[in-house]
């Protein structure tokens, strides 16, 4: 386990410093419209792909780890959801492509959508469920972190005017597809596809409910971005997006702990070890509760900062939606405990369904209203508010199924100790530095005053135990040195 989360770790790292490194070059050529034009034709694509997924990813992940001992029982249930994965995915292109034909609104960067159109025919290609399911979660990021680094060089190289917009659709495309064709490529001595004696129609029942949930949980967190644009304009979804990215930059990492646990989790449901199934979720409860809130009150207090360095002044409109979004990482993090480590491995579907559907009403409602009047903190405010009720009716229906407990007090710890980021953020204001050493500085004295709190304070399990794995290490080298 200690192997995977490591690995794990390394793709939350890359996820985090990829856009790091690659937004804030890209939206100083490319301004708010050009960003925003992009964005609109990538998630208006990536919504039909998501769709086209079934919520095949989900559960192909659970049954993977079924079988995860069984060579001809994986081949055969992954053989099985892949042939559902094609079907799906060319509907879902073939539909995509008569909308966009159909409507007036597509006409204007018409190349643009049916280039897009590749994500939706191949995204049967991802197949990291696979992966995951067997716990090789060490192919996974190391794929990724190729991609990515192929992406980044690519976008230094040919981004160099306003104009250029089309070339960073091409380029944000080909690191999703090449890493998804590539995972597909990997598969032998893995699984061996079959043809014959397939039953598709056992999985059409589970993948019909979480068809639903994929649905309605793509429509508001996928659809903010698309009714931003229909309702608005792109230099809004340009700003929107800044907003976006910066804020959820630290949920791979909020979440890292959680998807390595996923497999282990299931077959302990499977099991009906329930008492592993607690400690499980009290040890990713104390992981969130210890680094969400820090994440949240940084990106909060230092909104301007954030946007102004890696977005660029074009973008300082955004520091309102920023702090508004600030709050993701939390609420998706411990949204993603429930969900993942609850309410998926115990197969409750329909809840799923019902928590989602909810989530997707109030975003609808709420954008639609909001929008016309507000823009991007419009969209902000539904995107939070709809994340926000979901993640309470995951808890809602845990707690009516189960007894698992949480150390709520962690929670009250953490908020105490990021008080204390208010007056050094303000200190550090104080001082008129360049920005990214204010950045630097800041970042720096709030963290370290997080970490003395939590540990001379509330003395918290997870400083003590990283303080002891250093004393052992630094004495095993000592060891080492004296032979």
């Amino acid at each position: 386990m200690a192997k995977n989360y490591f690995y794990n770790l390394l793709l939350s790292i890359t996820n985090i410093l990829f856009p790091i490194l690659s937004f804030p070059y890209v939206s100083r050529i490319l301004g708010p419209e050009g960003i925003g034009k992009v964005q609109f034709v990538y998630s208006f694509a990536q919504y039909f792909a998501l769709v086209a997924a079934i919520g095949i990813p989900i559960y192909g992940m659970k049954e993977i780890a079924r079988y995860r001992d069984d060579f001809e029982g994986r081949s055969k249930v992954f053989s099985e959801l892949l042939v559902i994965y094609l079907l799906t995915s060319i509907c879902l292109c073939a539909v995509y492509l008569v909308v966009i034909s159909s409507f007036p609104f597509f006409n204007a960067d018409r190349d643009m959508y049916l280039s897009a159109a590749g994500m939706v025919v191949l995204s049967f290609c991802y197949i990291e469920w696979l992966y995951t399911g067997m716990e090789q979660f060490k192919a996974v990021a190391l794929r990724s972190v190729l991609f990515k680094l192929i992406g980044l060089v690519l976008m230094y190289l040919f981004i160099k005017e306003r104009s250029d917009f089309r070339i960073y659709l091409y380029i944000m495309m080909f690191s999703f597809v090449g890493n998804n064709v590539l995972s597909f490529l990997m598969i032998k001595g893995k699984v061996k596809p079959v043809l014959k004696g397939l039953d598709l129609r056992k999985h059409i029942g589970p993948l019909l409910l979480i068809l639903g949930t994929t649905f309605a949980t793509s429509m508001y967190t996928e659809m903010d971005t698309v009714l931003l644009g229909l309702l608005s304009d792109t230099r809004t979804v340009g700003l929107y997006t800044a907003a976006v990215k910066l804020s959820k930059i630290a949920i791979p990492f909020v979440i890292s702990m959680g998807v390595v646990l996923i497999p282990k989790i299931a077959k302990d449901f499977a099991d009906h070890n329930l008492m592993e199934v607690q400690e499980t979720l009290g040890k990713t409860f104390k992981f969130l509760a210890f680094f969400s809130i820090p994440v949240v009150a940084g990106l909060a207090l230092l909104a301007p900062e954030f946007i102004a360095l890696f977005s660029g002044a074009e973008f300082l409109p955004a520091t309102s939606s920023m702090r508004l979004l600030s709050l993701l990482p939390m609420i998706i993090g411990f949204g993603h405990l429930f969900l993942c480590l609850v309410l998926i491995p115990s197969g409750r579907n329909r809840e799923m369904l019902f928590c989602v559907i909810c989530g997707m009403t109030m975003s609808l409602v709420l954008n639609v209203i909001l929008i016309p009047h507000f823009k991007e903190l419009g969209s902000s405010v539904a995107n939070v508010s709809s994340e926000m009720l979901v993640t309470l009716l995951y808890f809602y229906f845990i707690r009516k199924h189960y007894s698992f407990t949480y150390d709520w007090k962690l929670l009250g710890k953490a908020l105490f100790s990021v008080l204390f980021f208010i007056p050094l953020v303000w200190e550090v204001r104080e001082l008129s530095l360049p920005l990214i050493l204010t950045l630097i500085i800041a970042v720096s004295s709030c963290a370290l005053s997080y970490f003395l709190i939590q540990w001379f304070v509330f003395r918290n399990d997870f400083i003590l135990i990283a303080v002891d794995m250093a004393k052992l290490k630094f004495q095993k080298t000592n060891r080492q040195r004296r032979r």
